[in-house]
C-alpha cells in the first residue's frame, strides 16, 4: 500500500517538460508557472539547467528570490561547474544527474562503470559540501544492470545523496516491472526513492502509481504530461489517480488543477487533447443515450469525481447516439414537454441531422427541429 505521509510530488514542468520538441518557455512564464505550483502544493519545483546559464539562470533566480513554499531544485550533470552554478542562482537543492545502464556507458559517454561511479560519488559529494539537497539522478535507471546500479545507489548514498531518481529515461517499463525494481531498491538500499517516468508505452502514470506502491515516496510529474517524445506521467492524472483509484489523499489543491493545466497548455502552445484524462473538455461530454440517461438521474453513474472538483463543466449533448430521455430532458430544459410520439420524431430527425453535420447539435437546431415537425405546439 502507498503511505500518504510520505508522498512528495516533485513536478519537473519547468525542465523535462520544457525539453518537449517545439516548447520554449519566457522566463515571466516559468515564474508565473512555479508560482502556481507552489500554490497547488507541490512539494518540490525543478526550475530548470543552471549551467545553460543566460536567461535560464535569470528564471531560476527569480524563481528562488520569490520564496514560494516549494522547495527549487536544479538539474545538473555530475560536474561541479554545473553545481556551482546551481549554488550561483541561490538553489536550495540539486539532482545530480549521470546515466546508469551499460547501453548508455559505453555509447553516450564512452567510459565505464567505475567512472560513473566515481564521478557520481564526488559530485555528490562536493554538492552535499555546500549545503544543497541532493537527488542523485540515475539516468536510464530502467535498463540498468540492477547488480551494478544497487552499487552505484549505495555509493551515492554514502556520499551522502538524500535520495535516489529513478528514471525509466525511455518509457520501457510496465507496472509490475516498476513495482519489483523500485521495491528491490528500497529494500536493499533504504534510500528514499523518486519515480520519474516517460510515456513512449502509455504507462507513465500506471508506473508512476506502481513505484509509489515499491516503496517511492517522491513522484515526478509534468503538467499535462509534457516532456520529450511522448512526455511524463501527468502531473493532474498522477495526482486524481492517487485519490481516487489508490484511496491515498495528498495535500495538493486539485481545485487548483484546471487553471494551472490551461495555463501551461497556453503558455507552451500545446492545446489540451479533449479527451486528456481529468482536464479534458470530453470527460464531462455525454452523448450516448444509456451514458448521458444514466447521468441525468445520477452523475455518480458515470462519472467517478464531480467536474466542480476541479473547475470543470457537465454537458449532455445531443446527437447521433442519443436516446428519448435524453431529448425529453433536454427540450424540459426549454420549458417544452414533449409527447413519446414527439420525442420519437424530433429523434430520427435529430440523428439525420447529426450524420449530416457530423456532430451533436446546437440548442437552435434543436429547436428548429422542434417547430418543423410540431409547428410548435408542445407543452
Amino acid at each position: 500500500m502507498i503511505d500518504p505521509k510520505e508522498i512528495k510530488i516533485v513536478d519537473t514542468t519547468l525542465r523535462d517538460g520544457e525539453q518537449t520538441a517545439g516548447i520554449v518557455f519566457s522566463n515571466a512564464e516559468k515564474l508565473e508557472i512555479a508560482r502556481r505550483l507552489a500554490e497547488a502544493g507541490v512539494h518540490q519545483i525543478e526550475a530548470g539547467v543552471p549551467a545553460m546559464g543566460g536567461d535560464e539562470k535569470e528564471a531560476i533566480r527569480a524563481i528562488v528570490q520569490s520564496n514560494l513554499k516549494s522547495s527549487i531544485l536544479g538539474w545538473c550533470r555530475a560536474v561541479v561547474a554545473d553545481i556551482n552554478d546551481a549554488i550561483d542562482c541561490g538553489l536550495d537543492a540539486v539532482c545530480v544527474s549521470i546515466s546508469v545502464s551499460d547501453l548508455h556507458i559505453q555509447k553516450k559517454i564512452r567510459k565505464d562503470r567505475d567512472w560513473v561511479i566515481d564521478t557520481a560519488t564526488r559530485a555528490v559529494n562536493y554538492a552535499k559540501g555546500h549545503n544543497l539537497y541532493v537527488s542523485a539522478n540515475a539516468e536510464d535507471a530502467s535498463r540498468a544492470d540492477m547488480e551494478f546500479f544497487l552499487k552505484f545507489i549505495k555509493a551515492v548514498k554514502a556520499a551522502g545523496a538524500d535520495r535516489l531518481r529513478f528514471c525509466d529515461t525511455v518509457g520501457i517499463l510496465g507496472p509490475f516491472q516498476t513495482y519489483d525494481k523500485i521495491k528491490t531498491i528500497v529494500e536493499e538500499t533504504g534510500i528514499p526513492v523518486e519515480v520519474h517516468t516517460h510515456n513512449d508505452f502509455g504507462m507513465a502514470t500506471a508506473n508512476a502509481l506502481a513505484g509509489l506502491r515499491g516503496g517511492a515516496s517522491f513522484v515526478s510529474t509534468t503538467v499535462n504530461g509534457l516532456g520529450e517524445r511522448a512526455g511524463n506521467a501527468a502531473l493532474e492524472e498522477v495526482v486524481m489517480a492517487l485519490k481516487y483509484v489508490e484511496g491515498v489523499p495528498t495535500s495538493f489543491d486539485i481545485s487548483k488543477l484546471r487553471a494551472l493545466s490551461e495555463h501551461v497548455a497556453k503558455a507552451s502552445g500545446r492545446e489540451i487533447w479533449v479527451s486528456k484524462p481529468i482536464v479534458g473538455k470530453n470527460i464531462f461530454f455525454h452523448e450516448a443515450g444509456v451514458q448521458a440517461s444514466g447521468v441525468i438521474r445520477d452523475p455518480d453513474t458515470y462519472e467517478v469525481f464531480s467536474p466542480n472538483e476541479i473547475g470543470g463543466e457537465r454537458q449532455i449533448l445531443i446527437g447521433k447516439h442519443s436516446g428519448a430521455t435524453t431529448v425529453q430532458w433536454k427540450f424540459r430544459e426549454y420549458g417544452i414537454s414533449l409527447t413519446e410520439d414527439e420525442t420519437r420524431k424530433i429523434l430520427e430527425d435529430i440523428r439525420v441531422q447529426a450524420v449530416k453535420v457530423k456532430r451533436p447539435l446546437y440548442d437552435k437546431e434543436l429547436m428548429y427541429i422542434y417547430y418543423k415537425l410540431t409547428g410548435g405546439h408542445g407543452k
